[in-house]
């Protein structure tokens, strides 16, 4: 089963779509989200967002901090500021 994530940014939304895997840098350290995972809310830590798809494609989005949620297999980034890293 494949995650639902959003990623926004205060000004726009700016990546959305399924996904296998997201990792990111939370203030208490990393975590990485599967299918599956038990609901969490966390504070991102200015970084990397990376998102793999069920492709195998990689997203890398750069957050200056905001949060990560996770309820059933949808995961929502809200940052303060974020975009795609090519």
């Amino acid at each position: 089963m494949a995650l639902n994530v959003t990623v926004a940014a205060a000004h726009a939304a700016v990546w959305s779509g399924e996904a296998t895997r997201v990792s990111a840098k939370t203030v208490d350290g990393s975590i990485g989200i599967l299918s599956g995972h038990e609901p969490v809310l966390g504070v991102l830590a200015p970084g990397e967002v990376t998102i793999t798809t069920p492709s195998g494609d990689v997203v890398k989005v750069h957050s200056d901090g905001g949060f990560l949620s996770v309820n059933r297999d949808d995961v929502t980034v809200a940052a303060d500021s974020a975009e795609l890293i090519k």
